[in-house]
């Protein structure tokens, strides 16, 4: 499951499911007009573009996934395929037509046994990003950020750590959490 974390400023407001921060951020907005909470995505490091207006009740119910179930009718169900283009040499094509099931089932099974043996490195590479969005967002102007970057990807956990020290808690300690989950060091 995807969890999110909210900032004003260097404060933490909130950690959690996307709703449930939204929910804080928007009480925080109604308490005080003038913050400016940013939501940002763990898993990504993105910053996530929340509309405020209304009522809570508005904002939640735009957020994605909380659109109305879709009435069901009679026909086959929507599987999600999308067709797009694909160029591959004639060699490309004539081999995938051979193959049972013809060119999509063949190009489906190749994607799926390919992202499966890449997800472990996929995982790593995105966290790693995600770190990197995040110290530029949050920690860009504190002391020491490009040191800590550059401790951060030579996996050096104690100089990491000794350089990040003075950054304020929230901060650091959210920062901290994303470097050991992007390679376990730092």
């Amino acid at each position: 499951m995807t969890t999110f974390i909210a900032f004003d400023g260097m404060t933490r407001l909130a950690a959690g499911s996307l709703a449930a921060v939204v929910e804080r951020c928007k009480h925080l907005l109604d308490a005080r007009p003038d913050a400016s909470p940013i939501i940002y995505d763990d898993s990504t490091g993105r910053p996530v573009d929340i509309d405020y207006r209304g009522t809570t009740h508005d904002v939640l119910a735009r957020l994605p996934g909380h659109e109305p179930p879709a009435k069901r009718g009679p026909g086959r169900p929507k599987l999600g395929v999308v067709a797009r283009e694909v160029t591959l040499l004639p060699r490309h094509w004539g081999w995938l037509s051979a193959q049972p099931g013809g060119a999509s089932v063949a190009l489906r099974r190749l994607v799926e046994t390919a992202s499966r043996q890449q997800a472990p490195a996929d995982r790593l590479r995105q966290a790693s990003e995600a770190v990197d969005r995040v110290m530029m967002a949050l920690a860009g102007n504190l002391p020491d950020y490009e040191e800590a970057s550059r401790a951060f990807h030579r996996s050096d956990r104690v100089r990491f750590d000794t350089l990040t020290e003075a950054w304020p808690p929230d901060i650091r300690d959210y920062v901290r959490v994303l470097a050991a989950r992007a390679g376990g060091e730092a």
